[in-house]
Order: structure tokens, then C-alpha cells, then sequence
């Protein structure tokens, strides 16, 4: 890995935790080249004429420097050109670290910083929701290990969208997954149960395939479950419509002929959670379909209202289950 050091490190992208991330990583690659590097962190906003000369100077207390200025869309005019004519000449035991919020503003100064040649851009961006399963894989594969398709969609189902969480998730997982004699095993669906598995969300999400899948007992037996531990039934109720819309969006785009991707995006769901739709629709048509919404419809009012939330979401299991063609 070439060293970092006479370079300035641009992060862009604008989303906060994989900026954060990229800018940790260029500081890691900073110390394991030299330990002793010292690091100063400071806001653009908050930086003023001449300081950035004063940050970039020689230390007295180490051969190496780092330093990291947030959020260069921020930076005063005057201390914007002064950025530009430090990385037109950068110093040989120096590294700056720039990270940028997104959007046009500083654009200018991103350009022309672009252009020069001791500035290396990390882009950033964050997946699009029917991309976040597999940026869960290639995280644990990051990290060292692999992880199967329903495991890797099972867990983003229990966590949800947030990256920082399913980073974190992860990185538990893969600690998990490894053995006294640092071997790792693949993290399996059992796995991710083991640790995720009581998530309300995903309680919804197993009661509804069950019932979309028509199994009647193994749904009647995880709502009684989940309401049994309190799982609130309208996150029951929202996980049926979402897996009966995304049902009936397959139905639709699956006939238009569209690559894996397209079909993903078209459904609004992650590629590998294509495979199950399309198992689940063979038991379906357009009528039953619709007769299973109405259904969830109307145990969704029922449980915000005044009514019974057991027999109202058995109702709609049943219902659902009834409404299948075979």
C-alpha cells in the first residue's frame, strides 16, 4: 500500500458514518506506518486565516503529522485558497485528511482540488435500500469471513437500514463465527437468529412469509410468540403489507423481462430476497393478492382501534392463508 504521507486524503460523499469510516481508516494506514504520527482534528468552519500553515508545520514531538479538517464546504474564502496553494506543494511528512458534507456547496474548492496531483478522493456512498443485504456481505467479507444470502438478508430484516448498526452487527457476528483456533465459519441463518432473532421487526417479517408461504400453524405459532413478548401488533400488520406489496410488485416486474438489479430496484427490494418472491408467487394470483391486503387492511384498523389484537391478527393470518390459490 502506497504511504499516505506529502498527500492530501479527500473523503466525499456526505454520508456522516461511511465518511467517518474512510477518515479512520487513512488515520489507521497513517499510524501503521509510523506510531508515533501526531494527529490534529479540526471543523472548517472553525479554521481561520494562517492556522491551516501553523497545522501543517514541522512538529517538534514527532517526524510525522496528520491532520483532519471536517467539513471543507465550510471553509472561509481566504482559508479555502490557502488549502489549494498547501496542496499544490504539499510537505513530504504531512498528511491532511479532508472530508466533504455533500451537496454543491464548496463545490468550487472540490473541483479544483481534484485537479491536483498529490489529492486522493475517497468516495463514499451509501447503498440504495435494495443494494443494503449485499453491502452486508461484502462488509463480513471485509472483515475476514462470509456470510449466506438469507443470513445476510435475515439480519438487515432485524436491524434495519442503519449502517453503523449493521456494521456493528457484523462485526458481532464474525466474532461469533470464529473459533479458539481463529478459524471462521460461514455465519449461517441459525446464527444471525441466535443473536437478532427476538427483533420485533423480525418477528413480523417471519409471521407474514409464514403465512404468505401458507403455512398457517408455524404463523399462528410465531404471532402467539411475538405477542406473548410483547411485539407490537401494528409492526405485525407492517410487516404483511410490506411483504404482500413487494409480493404483488414481483408479479408485475417479473414479466418485464428487467436483469437481477433492475428487477431489485423495480421491487424495492434486495436482489437476494428475490429468490423467496419468487417461490412465494407461485402460490398467488392478482385476486388473491388483493383479497390478502383487504385482509391486513383490516386487522391494521382493527388493532389501532378498540379491537381484541389477538383475534384480530389471527383473523388475518387465516385470511391471508385462505386467500392463496394452492
Amino acid at each position: 500500500m502506497a504511504s499516505l504521507f506529502s498527500t492530501l486524503v479527500l473523503v466525499t460523499g456526505g454520508f456522516e458514518f461511511l465518511t467517518d469510516r474512510a477518515m479512520r481508516r487513512a488515520l489507521a494506514q497513517i499510524r501503521d506506518e509510523d506510531p508515533e504520527t501526531s494527529v490534529s482534528e479540526v471543523e472548517g468552519s472553525s479554521l481561520g486565516p494562517g492556522e491551516l500553515t501553523g497545522l501543517t508545520s514541522p512538529s517538534l514531538f514527532s517526524s510525522h503529522s496528520a491532520v483532519v479538517v471536517r467539513g471543507v464546504e465550510s471553509l472561509d474564502p481566504t482559508v479555502a485558497d490557502e488549502l489549494l496553494a498547501y496542496a499544490a506543494a504539499p510537505a513530504p511528512d504531512v498528511v491532511v485528511v479532508l472530508t466533504h458534507g455533500g451537496g454543491q456547496k464548496g463545490k468550487g474548492v472540490l473541483d479544483k482540488l481534484r485537479k491536483l496531483p498529490a489529492v486522493k478522493e475517497v468516495v463514499t456512498s451509501a447503498p440504495k435500500p435494495w443494494e443494503v443485504t449485499r453491502w452486508v456481505s461484502t462488509e463480513v467479507r471485509q472483515l475476514g469471513a462470509s456470510v449466506s444470502e438469507e443470513a445476510a438478508d435475515y439480519l438487515v430484516a432485524a436491524v434495519g437500514h442503519d449502517l453503523r448498526s449493521l456494521a456493528a452487527a457484523a462485526d458481532q457476528l464474525v466474532d461469533a463465527a470464529t473459533g479458539a483456533d481463529g478459524r471462521r465459519d460461514k455465519i449461517s441463518l441459525e446464527l444471525v437468529r441466535q443473536y437478532f432473532g427476538g427483533r420485533a421487526e423480525v418477528k413480523g417479517f417471519d409471521i407474514a412469509d409464514a403465512a404468505i408461504d401458507g403455512d398457517a400453524a408455524l404463523a399462528l405459532e410465531q404471532l402467539r410468540w411475538a405477542l406473548h413478548n410483547n411485539v407490537a401488533p401494528v409492526l405485525v400488520t407492517s410487516a404483511f403489507a410490506t411483504g404482500l406489496r413487494s409480493l404483488a410488485r414481483y408479479g408485475v416486474a417479473s414479466s418485464k423481462g428487467l436483469r437481477e438489479a433492475e428487477l431489485a430496484r423495480e421491487v424495492g427490494a434486495p436482489p437476494f430476497r428475490l429468490k423467496r418472491l419468487r417461490a412465494q408467487l407461485k402460490g398467488w394470483d392478482g385476486a388473491g393478492i388483493t383479497t390478502a391486503i383487504r385482509a391486513v387492511a383490516r386487522a391494521d384498523l382493527d388493532v389501532k382501534g378498540a379491537a381484541d389484537p389477538e383475534y384480530a391478527l389471527e383473523r388475518m393470518v387465516l385470511g391471508v392463508v385462505g386467500a392463496r390459490v394452492r
